[in-house]
């Protein structure tokens, strides 16, 4: 069986840096280029040293050299991690220069381009008009272990705050456990804010501190709330608090919320152990998960408590791996027919 030509678009950042990690070890994509048309012609091993062994020769490309790919008659997988507010318009070319080829690649996009449904749903949060409003219907917007059967040829994987405070909302939700209204509070890594340094992000500032941003106010909760509702049919308010954590990768969330009904914590964990029995990538145990357990892997875990009237949900995932190149591998196995888990069960390292 040939390998699967793959495409990244997203060039020196983060998110396109550990989409490279996962692919090199994928045994059934092939990079086929990364696009960068701020740095085409340099190294990739120069933006990012730590794959040296990997890729020592890999070149970015330009938007033009990668639309030359996608005139030959593969059908290769793209995977976007461009900005917000330039993915769309650079997938609708590579797709427009593709479909004149008669190629058909799949495309999964990491940016929140296609996460809305409409594109005013979309401007209202990110104030300005989307780029490809033709292609909105082309995608689907869910958490992989939230929507069994696909009916669109590409998908827009949440974000990494999403996926995380999702994976532990939903089950409550769509099991009607608990009343709609959930409250959040989620802490994440430096990486979450890309690559170029901000304030937000300057180590001197960041180490050793905890602090809050955007409380009640976080653009990703629109989102969430959206995903919350197609995958569990439930419309819920969430009050989501994010804070900057003073560490490099990973996400953790606390939800809580008041119970329909008394439940104790055994019952709740077997309900969300029952929940997510054939999602091998999400774990639930009876101890509060660690971030150490999780970070740089592509699994997520969580546990819970009851006092019998509210409880608690907590979860953790990767912001770089599970929350985005990883999810996006993970969708891209599905629209390729491989198994879900190809190339993403290697276990987190436990002692970064």
């Amino acid at each position: 069986m040939s390998r699967v030509p793959t495409i990244v678009l997203g060039g020196t950042g983060y998110v396109a840096g550990e989409l490279l990690r996962l692919i090199a070890a994928h045994p059934q994509l092939q990079l086929e280029g990364i696009m960068s048309d701020g740095s085409p012609g340099e190294l990739v091993a120069r933006a990012f040293p730590h794959l040296a062994p990997l890729y020592p020769d890999e070149q970015f490309k330009s938007q033009a050299q990668i639309e030359a790919l996608l005139r030959q008659e593969r059908a290769p997988a793209i995977l976007a991690a461009a900005p917000h507010g330039v993915s769309a318009r650079l997938i609708d070319a590579l797709l427009t220069t593709a479909e004149k080829a008669g190629n058909a690649p799949r495309v999964v996009d990491i940016s929140a381009d296609f996460r809305y449904a409409t594109a005013p749903a979309y401007e209202a949060v990110y104030g300005h008009p989307h780029g490809a409003p033709a292609r909105i219907g082309q995608f689907t917007c869910a958490v992989p272990e939230h929507l069994r059967e696909l009916t669109t040829p590409h998908v827009a994987h949440p974000g990494c705050f999403a996926t995380t405070i999702l994976l532990a909302a939903v089950p409550l939700l769509a099991l009607d456990l608990v009343e709609p209204q959930l409250f959040v509070a989620a802490t994440t890594g430096s990486t979450g804010s890309g690559r170029k340094p901000v304030e937000g992000t300057h180590h001197p500032l960041r180490h050793g501190d905890l602090y809050a941003y955007n409380a009640l106010t976080h653009r990703h909760t629109a989102e969430i709330a959206a995903c919350a509702l197609a995958a569990s049919g439930v419309a819920a308010h969430f009050a989501f608090v994010p804070h900057s954590g003073p560490y490099a990768r990973g996400i953790h969330a606390t939800v809580q919320a008041v119970l329909r009904r008394p439940l104790d914590t055994a019952t709740l964990l077997a309900r969300l152990t029952d929940f997510y029995a054939h999602s091998p990538l999400v774990q639930v145990g009876d101890s509060p998960p660690r971030l150490k357990e999780i970070v740089a892997s592509c699994y997520a875990r969580l546990s819970a408590v009851s006092d019998g009237q509210t409880l608690a949900v907590m979860s953790v995932a990767d912001n770089l791996n599970k929350g985005a190149a990883g999810g996006a591998l993970q969708w891209m196995n599905r629209l390729q027919g491989f198994p879900e888990t190809m190339g993403l069960t290697a276990a987190a390292p436990g002692w970064t």
